[in-house]
């Protein structure tokens, strides 16, 4: 069966992916799907930095704001939902564009990662939430690496949930992550894609395009929606997103706006830097430099006789 063409657009945090996508989407006709963890949730606008109307330029978007921020989500929904969504913008002529810096989706949806029907274990899962609580990220992330080190290597002191399900999951199972994923690419992806991912020469130039970013955020707003968060749904999974958690103290009269504000810039730095060793990873990304051209339009002409090669055109 001959194979879905999807454009991928990958990158950092601030890098200019939904700029980029939708310029893809305007010139060959196509939609946009979100590849964001965190642009899934309703109301969450200002912290997961949404397209608004105005920049989708009327080019339809896919999967993001759908899901109530109350209820879990995992990869394995992401995934469905958005094959769900390239195969009808396929039928309908269009070319679909899945842009977004959530490398974990991205990969799982585009290498066809098949997910194990094992679900989780609710006991299991308090034990090593308990563990994790008494001794430590750095304790549970060494005995992740003594089964899984390659799924440790990928996965940050932060990622508590993460770190917890891999070991849940070896628990259950008696396989690694890693093991799994290798058995679950036996199947072969039904999607051809082109990547393109975007970066920056000069680290300062994305870091102070992230400063920057945080700034118009504040003046859009950002304190109002993460207050409201903080007040109304603080023991959500969506309030851990960047954005809502470093305002907290805050809140809690524990600190000055402009320590937090300044914590705010610091840990998306930190993100993007984490999301670029994710992508690196994958050799197929063509890596784009807007810094390396004279203007957006030469940048864009560059990527479109890419995009045109790539199609047959």
């Amino acid at each position: 069966m001959k194979k879905i063409p999807v454009i991928a657009v990958v990158g950092p945090t601030a890098s200019g992916k939904t700029s980029l996508s939708i310029e893809i989407a305007k010139h060959f006709g196509g939609q946009v799907v979100s590849a964001d963890s965190m642009q899934i949730y309703e109301k969450m606008n200002i912290a997961t930095a949404k397209p608004t109307l105005e920049e989708m330029q009327g080019i339809p978007h896919h999967l993001i704001g759908f899901q109530p921020i109350s209820q879990k989500f995992s990869v394995a929904e992401y995934v469905n939902l958005a094959n769900s969504c390239i195969e009808k913008i396929h039928n309908e002529g269009d070319i679909p564009v899945v842009a977004g810096g959530t490398g974990l989706y991205i990969d799982s949806l585009l290498q066809n990662i098949q997910f194990s029907k094992e679900e989780s274990n609710e006991d299991i899962r308090k034990e090593l939430t308990e563990l994790f609580d008494e001794k430590g990220a750095e304790y549970m992330l060494g005995l992740l690496s003594e089964i899984d080190p390659e799924t440790a290597e990928r996965l940050h002191l932060k990622d508590k949930s993460r770190i917890i399900r891999a070991l849940e999951i070896y628990k259950l199972t008696g396989k690694t992550m890693t093991e799994q994923k290798i058995l679950s690419r036996e199947e072969e992806s039904p999607f051809d894609v082109l990547y393109i991912g975007i970066n920056y020469r000069d680290r300062n130039v994305l870091y102070d395009r992230i400063n920057l970013r945080v700034d118009i955020m504040l003046q859009n707003g950002l304190l109002e929606e993460a207050k409201d968060f903080y007040d109304t749904s603080s023991d959500t999974t969506a309030c851990q997103a960047i954005g809502y958690k470093e305002l907290a103290p805050y809140f809690k009269g524990e600190k000055e706006l402009s320590e937090c504000v300044e914590k705010l810039k610091q840990e998306t730095r930190h993100y993007a830097k984490r999301q670029l060793t994710w992508f690196r990873k994958n050799e197929n990304i063509n890596w784009i430099y807007p810094d390396d051209y004279s203007s957006s339009k030469e940048m864009y002409d560059s990527v479109f006789s890419m995009v045109n090669e790539f199609l047959g055109g």
